[in-house]
């Protein structure tokens, strides 16, 4: 993970771990040159196109497709529909499909298998309401094999941008799905019409992917993809130094942040940092203890030095972020003011709030309360470990005890659950979900957004807003009430911007064509070529 020291008994270790598993891994491809090595920290899972973990996104977006597809800029793409029509009240989307088109098993792609699939997704749709056109959807047709039509109940703007998401609007072979057409309890195979066959898996070892020789794009380079199952930052470097893996890419938990420095500096390999893709926030508790205060909610946003997280953890692959949004994600450009770094500020609120400091001690107190927050993060996550460890010696500096609280991630989704945090990582997903998708999501008592916003005075009004601008059609209205959401969410100082989230691209000079997608969630393989 970011921020891990390359301990050389820990490389020791590693590297005895990879070169024993080195026969498994390499033996199924050891008579093809035209095989791309890469890894991930588990199995890819089931690979559903209709749910979520343990599915792994970038190995559902390698076989499933979805009717448009986002592009550079947020432009939306003609893919699996090559046009569209939209009503004027905004309800109703009449799609036409791309011809010539087959499922990785042959059967054609149509019209009735996109409302087949539609159909499996919205008999499961409470697992999908985080999503708003989950709750949108009215009927859907098939109005003849190439011809597809959506309606909804409300106009929903964003209707195209989470038809580009790798999860759940995507597209299985009719021949796959299971006996009664429940996707929810399983599918008989992944087949999809992407440009990649899901071949074989090994529990803790790798997945094999292979080209789509029936792909109706332009065919991968590559013959086939091994990803091998690496959990350890450190050997997943070993690995790549080694020549076992020949590509490193995705955020910067696949290898420290040190580790990718030493790779940089080296001059032996290729390698970049990603612009922005997301933002790394702490969600704050309005309805939790000593947080319920905004005067203390304020004081955290000014005594927190992200500058010096960004130079000591990150080693500057990433940039600070002072909103929730980056201004360059649509309708996110509102001019909203930095909270500035100054503890001289933070102890200032903190005073004029009545939070005293009784002397020889850490913590502030104020009617006979301690002012300490719980910090809630993911134990066995080396970066968020030191991000927490960071924030609670930046946090006592100015009277705030902070006591750190690493659980297992099915632990820390349960507290996001039932609101029992004073803070929690919780990070925006980037494009094309920010800022619409999070903003929906914000009204589901399930996400920590949701238990974060909850001791808002305005906050029946705050989800009144997101309704409205969601449906609305007018692009002004939605301005102004972007304009309002991020402005009150920002002055009530329920999120704690860290820095904005990036990927990074290791690898050879023999590996080409190797380019960051346009989203944080996939990665295009089907370009690269070894040479």
């Amino acid at each position: 993970m970011a921020g891990r020291q390359f301990h050389p008994g820990c490389c020791l270790f590693g590297l005895v771990t990879v070169l024993g598993f080195l026969l498994i891994w390499v033996a199924p491809c050891l008579a093809d040159t035209k095989t791309l090595f890469y890894s991930w920290p588990s199995n890819v899972g089931p690979l559903n196109p209709h749910l979520y973990s343990p599915n792994q996104m970038f190995a559902q977006a390698m076989i499933y497709e979805p009717l448009v597809r986002y592009g550079e800029g947020g432009r939306i793409m003609p893919w699996l529909a090559e046009s569209w029509d939209i009503s004027k009240d905004g309800k109703e989307y009449v799609f036409k499909l791309r011809q010539g088109v087959l499922f990785s098993d042959g059967t054609p792609f149509s019209a009735q298998a996109v409302k087949k699939n539609f159909d499996a997704i919205m008999a499961n749709a409470k697992r999908h309401e985080w999503l708003n056109i989950a709750r949108e959807i009215h009927e859907t047709f098939a109005l003849d094999d190439r011809t597809f039509k959506l309606v909804l109940k409300n106009s929903y703007y964003p209707t195209l941008q989470d038809l580009t998401l790798i999860r759940p609007f995507r597209f299985l072979s009719p021949s796959a799905f299971p006996e009664g057409g429940n996707t929810a309890e399983g599918i008989r195979k992944p087949v999809g019409t992407g440009p990649w066959l899901f071949s074989e898996s090994k529990l803790a070892e790798y997945d094999v992917f292979v080209r789509n020789d029936r792909y109706w794009g332009p065919r991968p380079k590559e013959e086939r993809i091994v990803v091998k199952v690496i959990p350890d930052p450190n050997g997943r470097a070993i690995a790549f130094e080694t020549g076992l893996v020949d590509l490193i890419f995705g955020p910067g938990g696949q290898i420290g942040v040190d580790t990718f420095k030493r790779f940089s500096d080296s001059g032996k390999y290729e390698t970049r940092v990603s612009q922005p893709l997301a933002t790394r926030a702490l969600a704050v508790n309005s309805n939790r203890g000593p947080t319920k205060e905004l005067a203390v909610r304020r004081a955290i946003q000014h005594a927190f030095n992200k500058e010096a997280m960004i130079r000591g953890i990150f080693m500057n692959t990433e940039k600070r972020a002072d909103t929730l949004f980056s201004a360059e994600m649509p309708f996110c450009d509102v001019g909203l003011k930095p909270h500035a770094y100054s503890t001289q500020q933070a102890e200032s609120i903190l005073d004029e709030a009545g939070w005293k400091r009784p002397a020889g001690r850490v913590a502030r107190v104020k009617t006979g309360m301690e002012l300490a927050l719980d910090l809630c993060f993911v134990g066995n996550d080396a970066l968020e470990k030191s991000i927490a460890e960071a924030f609670q010696s930046e946090m006592n500096k100015v009277g705030m005890r902070v006591n750190l609280v690493g659980e297992e991630r099915d632990t820390l989704l349960k507290r996001q659950t039932t609101g029992e945090f004073g803070l929690i990582f919780n990070d925006t997903w980037g494009a094309p979900y920010d800022p619409h998708a999070v903003m929906s999501s914000m009204r589901a008592p399930s996400h920590a957004d949701y238990q974060a916003q909850a001791g808002l005075p305005m906050k029946s009004e705050i989800d009144a807003k997101i309704d409205e601008v969601l449906g609305s059609v007018d692009e002004n209205r939605r301005k102004d009430l972007y304009r309002y959401l991020l402005t009150t969410l920002h002055e009530q100082a329920v999120y704690l911007p860290l820095s904005f989230i990036t990927n990074v691209i290791v690898h050879r000079g023999n590996l080409q064509n190797v380019n960051f997608g346009w989203t944080r969630y996939e990665i295009p393989f089907e370009g690269m070529e070894k040479r």
